[in-house]
């Protein structure tokens, strides 16, 4: 087993073992724990991209003795494009890889190594390198699935539903036709342009995009409500309606929005929810409602 994994492991074994929950634990849980660490394998720190002197990296979970094309999750983490790690978001891939599925877990530049539109190019470029090595670790790339939290979802709203020609994949250009199955955006920010000054303004989206004169056409760019439209790959959306740092009303305009395009959709609200940090029972409901939307899109592991 990777160290990677064992610490992935560890970490949540010692929140199944915590004096706070260790009542509720069951065998069920705990030996669930042990079939994900048993079970799969964790090769760490590929090199995706090369930009100067920096490598953007990712890990791949992979299921050992599998021989088929698997169901793969994209992750990419938060961290409001300045900080984050994908190591940091290691205990959140566990539900996915408790379903059988592969995770690819992508890092990218932060703004102090590259501003907008760096982390973007990014994500599309190990999306490219996905396809490429898919059959390599079993990928079934007709069942991509990219997530992440805060501006790791913005970033996959971007990664699945910018077009061909949006002007994000010149770093690593290719002649596959980069697409996902879905988009599972947990508390993203669907509208960078009304972020960027007034009375919703946000300092990080500021430190990200820059005070250049270009600023808000740039913006508008990286926004995803700007690629609303027929035939984007369907959307979760997981939003607290308390949320202080993305706002709900964006949430509830981009799923207004994409079902004005015509594009399956599904807006998980949490009453009273903040920017994550949801309770126990708010999550079992987030994650039933997450697999049932993968079913309905055909997306699931046959037998979930």
């Amino acid at each position: 087993m990777s160290r990677l994994l064992r610490l992935t492991v560890a970490g949540f074994l010692f929140a199944l073992w915590s004096p706070a929950i260790a009542q509720t634990q069951t065998p069920d849980s705990m030996a669930k724990a042990i079939h994900i660490a048993n079970t799969y394998r964790v090769v760490p720190n590929i090199t995706y991209l090369k930009t100067g002197s920096f490598e953007s990296k990712l890990d791949v979970y992979q299921a050992r003795g599998t021989t088929t094309p698997n169901p793969t999750l994209i992750f990419i983490h938060g961290g409001n494009w300045v900080g984050g790690s994908k190591e940091g978001s290691s205990i959140t891939l566990l539900p996915f890889l408790d379903m059988g599925w592969n995770v690819v877990n992508i890092d990218y530049r932060l703004v102090d190594t590259a501003p907008a539109p760096a982390a973007v190019e990014d994500c599309r470029c190990a999306l490219r390198w996905v396809y490429q090595h898919a059959k390599d670790y079993n990928i079934d790339t007709s069942r991509l699935v990219v997530s992440g939290n805060s501006a790791g979802g913005h970033l996959s709203l971007l990664v699945g539903m910018v077009p061909a020609d949006a002007g994000f994949d010149g770093r690593c250009p290719g002649p596959e036709n980069l697409k996902v199955a879905a988009i599972v955006n947990w508390y993203g920010f669907p509208d960078l342009a009304d972020l960027l000054e007034g009375a919703n303004m946000r300092p990080a989206v500021v430190t990200w995009i820059g005070t250049g004169s270009n600023r808000m056409e740039l913006a508008k760019r990286l926004s995803p409500t700007t690629y609303l439209r027929p035939g984007v790959p369907p959307v979760l959306t997981v939003h607290g309606d308390a949320d202080p740092t993305s706002l709900y009303v964006h949430a509830v305009h981009l799923h207004e929005g994409l079902t004005k395009a015509g594009v399956p959709n599904q807006l998980v609200t949490v009453p009273g929810g903040k920017h994550g940090g949801f309770t126990d029972d708010e999550s079992v409901r987030i994650y039933a409602a997450i697999r049932s939307f993968l079913s309905k899109n055909n997306i699931a592991k046959t037998g979930e």
